[in-house]
């Protein structure tokens, strides 16, 4: 008789179904036989319903048992009778697999159903994971520099190729070849521009009356109170209507056009087109750049009067100041020149927004996190850009005494 180190439940019940002895059987718990046909050869006969809900023989007690059988040089999988199965058998099979590979045994699984065999072969396929968590090693100070200045070289070749396609795009969209859809235009006009508006407004509002509280208090100590209309208007017409505007569309919109054409590349839409022979830069990006090219200096003239108009409540409301009053000291502070400098601004504002959003989207990986990040890396890169920019040309423009 074979002795079993097994659970205490298990019954053992031992049959002689071939002279000499040789093939004894093993019943284990009701789910599984264990039998040696010849001393180097064993069969493992699966016995009714094998599923997560039926107390099966462990895994634990049949590796002790084939490991304590000597010379055992093969293991053959009889499945005949077995009922309903589910994950359970697969993790119990692939144990076993595991078990021979590592022993060098030789193990028969033609007798498995058509299901369980391309499931194991599937398991096969792909290869281990490591599930080590080693600790990172640190680097260098000299390392991480290095790193970061690769990375911010290729981020610049990749804007300056990406650039070059837009640049081709618009090409092909003014000699009428572009594979275009004016609908789509339309619909990120409609996003960009009215949709847009009462977040704009409010922020612009709120801006202006800022700007007008920080000027009061230190123009009330030389009683200049009537300059706040000159601090107010100056500063939304040339720098804060721009790029308030601009950092509320790089989080509205330009986040927006990364999480829509990411969403596409993780479900493979981009190859779609791409197999169809459709420009991805023509049918996607061009319709974006131009709705914010054109919506965001509309925003800006919108965000500079609600600038005025939050700095003249403060005025009127706080600083006593008379709305005529108010008003004239405005109309004397600014002129077109101002009024130029912020939209040339809005207008590259605009441009550098949708290239960001467009671009990340199209860097997305294919998974759904990757279009988290590729959303929170169009909303920095913008608004980075937009400070980068906005230092630019006030330092431009200020050289040409504009």
């Amino acid at each position: 008789m074979i002795s079993l180190k097994g659970p205490i439940s298990s019954v053992a019940r031992v049959s002689q179904d071939q002279p000499g002895g040789l093939w004894n059987t093993v019943l284990l718990n009701d789910s599984l036989t264990i039998a040696n046909p010849s001393p180097d050869r064993v069969v493992l006969r699966f016995l009714g319903d094998w599923t997560l809900a039926e107390p099966v023989y462990a895994w634990d007690a049949l590796q002790r048992d084939l490991a304590g059988r000597a010379g055992l040089q093969q293991v053959d999988i009889d499945t005949q009778a077995l009922g309903r199965w589910d994950s359970r058998l697969l993790v119990m099979l692939k144990q076993i697999q595991c078990y021979c590979d590592q022993q060098g045994l030789k193990l028969d699984l033609e007798q498995l159903p058509d299901g369980v065999h391309r499931l194991l072969g599937l398991s096969r396929s792909v290869a281990d994971r490591d599930l080590s968590h080693s600790e990172p090693k640190a680097l260098g100070l000299v390392h991480r520099i290095g790193v970061g200045a690769l990375a911010a070289w290729q981020e610049c070749v990749d804007f300056t190729e990406f650039a070059g396609e837009l640049i081709l795009a618009m090409g092909r969209l003014l000699r009428g070849k572009s594979r275009f859809r004016w609908v789509d235009l339309f619909s990120a006009l409609q996003a960009a521009g009215p949709e847009a508006l009462p977040i704009v407004s409010l922020i612009a509002i709120l801006v202006g009356a800022v700007l007008a509280f920080v000027g009061a208090i230190q123009l009330q100590m030389f009683g200049a109170e009537i300059y706040v209309a000159n601090l107010v208007a100056l500063g939304a017409f040339r720098e804060m209507g721009a790029m308030m505007t601009a950092i509320i569309m790089a989080g509205r919109t330009g986040s927006a056009y990364a999480a829509q054409i990411g969403t596409m590349q993780v479900n493979d839409e981009l190859d779609a087109l791409k197999t169809f022979g459709i420009p991805v830069i023509d049918f996607l990006v061009l319709p974006r750049i131009l709705a914010l090219v054109i919506m965001l200096p509309l925003l800006t003239i919108w965000a500079n009067l609600l600038g005025i108009l939050g700095g003249m409540l403060v005025g009127v409301l706080v600083l006593d100041l008379s709305l005529l009053e108010y008003l004239t000291q405005t109309h004397g502070a600014i002129g077109w020149d101002d009024l130029a400098v912020g939209l040339v601004k809005s207008v590259l504002f605009g441009i550098v927004i949708a290239m960001s959003g467009c671009l990340r989207g199209l860097q997305c990986g294919r998974d759904s996190s990757a279009v988290g990040r590729a959303t929170t890396s169009a909303m920095v890169t913008a608004i980075l850009l937009i400070v980068i920019w906005d230092a630019i040309t006030t330092i431009l423009f200020n050289r040409l005494g504009i």
